[in-house]
């Protein structure tokens, strides 16, 4: 007999306390004043930039700012230290402004409307940036700001990410690419050197293989270093006894892909020495690779690590782990001792967690991955929910996600997948939703449903399915296309892929194009995997939510699913938020889609 799920009197753990829980850091500085973070609150859905110094912590942004990127629509790289303060951008105007440490306000650095900032480096008193203008086309540029000027350091490629410049100044490197490729298929290292002048020489390829590269940096002799997955995984390689070569590494991808700016999963110590964070089947490891060739790791206790940075004594990580929300943590690095300096509180009793269980499942012809989380308090095959991440580049973890203990809390059992095309187990897996997407990750997201249900977790007659941007789309086709969901949630998610690439912004243009087929010579395969030409096949509830402004999936392409479904005689609700982007900030409105959603599937088991 299957499991009922919990009624809203029975569970404690409401909307708004998953919400609230959603404190979450990035971007961690290490200068002569302590250590940086950007931290977002759900509470106003601002980010402010904290310090910790003598063992205290301080918010350093005042009121009426907001410290987020907008470049590439995903933003990253919001500040830098510089100077006697720091750097950032503003999220309302996309302008960078500087902010002394002895507490005087905030003064824009630029003034250019038409342009935003990312991925913010501090040299000799400027400010490397990306720079993104907005005219007749998008532009995109790497550039040096000062107080009065603004030198162009890089352009002629379609888009630019990570600006840096050695210890001493003389080399500065990137990373580029150009349409069609998107940063996790193709990309190149470039670098430019100084001459006897101060000016920049020619920039010079350094590598360019059928690799995606992300995260130059250089070590302190000036080698330089970049994680590619030339050999199937992101690895590092470097610049060792003249030659570019692949450094000692764990098989394993050492990032994630790089859809924000500024990220930081590894960094260089010397030769074949390096702070790195690395994923094994999914679970995050931290740890030092030695020049013996030995990895000492660290933080055993956590399951992922973001934002990594490092001084003489200590390392410095955003970590998570299955019973713990994310926290900034200060690592010894003589004892690895462990110090939660921000986040981290307890959210729910350990005893009253469920537990991420690892899953390997056979899916088609090939395998699939995820992590399912057992309800709570239940007994028997429970309902399921289908987590479909977004991206679909992208990936989940076996962390603390207050919104699955929300559900898990209801008596339904979560699966939260990894399906094909996710980062985390390599290019080849990464790479297997090309041209696939609409059939191989909805595949998979259909055989998770029988795997469990073939292990008597879960009741198959009571699967519901749902999903962010991409996920949303995965959502969709798993609806439309097949008869395992009772029910589904599309969050923003994309219902006419055709209208989503003459619509969507310039970092995602050609993304489709890699995920289905060029529009044009694959318009039946495009016709074929487009829900919203299948509204029809549809014949289970739907719920969906949707931000206003939001400028990735417009709003029409939800109203127009929504209305054919409702036209059908579907049950379909939706919810639309003013104010919102791609991905709901707003503490109110995180909280009213979480409840809507549960008491939408409430009153379809009802039915």
């Amino acid at each position: 007999m299957s499991a009922t799920p919990v009624s809203s009197s029975a569970a404690d753990f409401t909307a708004a306390q998953a919400v609230a829980a959603g404190t979450d850091f990035a971007e961690l500085k290490v200068g002569a004043e302590g250590l940086f973070w950007n931290e977002f609150r759900p509470a106003d859905g601002a980010c402010r930039i904290w310090q910790w110094h003598d063992r205290q912590a301080r918010c350093l942004t005042p009121d009426g700012f907001s410290v987020r990127s907008r470049v590439y629509e995903y933003g990253g790289g919001s500040f830098c230290l510089g100077g006697d303060g720091l750097l950032f951008v503003n999220e309302q105007d996309q302008q960078v402004y500087t902010q002394r440490f002895d507490g005087t306000a905030p003064r824009a650095l630029t003034a250019a409307g038409d342009c935003r900032y990312g991925d913010l480096q501090w040299h000799a008193g400027k400010v490397l940036a990306v720079e993104e203008r907005h005219g007749e086309s998008v532009e995109h540029r790497l550039v040096a700001l000062g107080e009065t000027t603004r030198e162009v350091l890089a352009e002629g490629a379609d888009f630019y990410a990570s600006p840096t410049v050695s210890a001493d100044g003389r080399r500065l490197a990137w990373v580029e690419w150009d349409r069609p490729a998107q940063p996790w298929t193709v990309t190149r290292l470039v670098s430019r050197k100084r001459d006897a002048n101060g000016d920049w020489g020619p920039a010079h390829c350094i590598a360019a293989e059928d690799e995606s590269l992300q995260q130059p940096r250089f070590d302190a002799e000036g080698r330089l270093y970049c994680l590619s997955d030339r050999h199937g995984f992101w690895q590092p390689w470097g610049e060792v006894d003249g030659h570019w070569q692949a450094l000692p590494a764990e098989p394993a991808d050492h990032a994630a892909a790089p859809w924000q700016l500024g990220t930081s999963t590894w960094l260089p110590v010397g030769p074949q020495h390096y702070l790195a964070t690395w994923s094994e089947g999914g679970i995050g490891q931290l740890g030092l690779y030695g020049e013996n060739g030995r990895t000492e790791r660290f933080a055993s206790a956590y399951t992922r690590f973001r934002n990594l940075a490092m001084d003489a004594e200590h390392l410095y990580a955003v970590a998570a782990s299955p019973i713990s929300p994310p926290a900034v943590i200060a690592i010894a690095r003589a004892s690895h001792e462990v110090s939660v300096l921000a986040g981290g509180a307890e959210v729910l009793p350990a005893a009253q967690i469920s537990l991420p269980q690892s899953i390997h499942y056979g899916s088609g012809d090939t395998f699939a991955h995820g992590f399912f989380y057992p309800a709570t308090g239940t007994q028997g095959p429970s309902p399921l929910l289908v987590f479909i991440h977004g991206g679909p580049t992208s990936a989940c973890y076996p962390v603390l996600d207050p919104r699955i203990q929300y559900w898990t809390q209801r008596g339904f059992a979560v699966a939260d997948l990894n399906y094909r095309g996710s980062t985390g187990y390599g290019r080849a897996y990464r790479q297997a939703l090309h041209l696939r997407w609409g059939e191989s990750d909805v595949q998979d997201a259909c055989a998770a449903v029988a795997h469990l249900a073939g292990l008597g977790l879960i009741d198959p007659g009571k699967a519901f399915i749902r999903g962010g941007s991409a996920g949303g789309y995965t959502t969709l086709c798993a609806l439309a296309f097949h008869d395992v969901f009772r029910a589904g949630a599309s969050l923003y998610g994309v219902s006419d892929p055709v209208a989503l690439g003459r619509a969507t912004h310039k970092f995602e243009g050609d993304y489709l194009d890699w995920l289905i087929g060029d529009p044009q010579q694959d318009a039946e395969r495009y016709r074929q995997r487009t829900p919203l030409l299948h509204a029809s096949r549809i014949k289970v509830p739907v719920i969906f939510f949707q931000g206003e402004l939001d400028a990735v999936v417009v709003p029409e392409q939800t109203r127009s699913m929504l209305a054919a479904l409702q036209a059908n005689g579907i049950e379909a609700e939706g919810h639309f938020y003013a104010g919102e982007r791609h991905g709901f900030r707003k503490a109110e409105n995180l909280a009213h889609a979480l409840e809507e959603e549960w008491k939408f599937y409430c009153r379809v088991l009802e039915g």
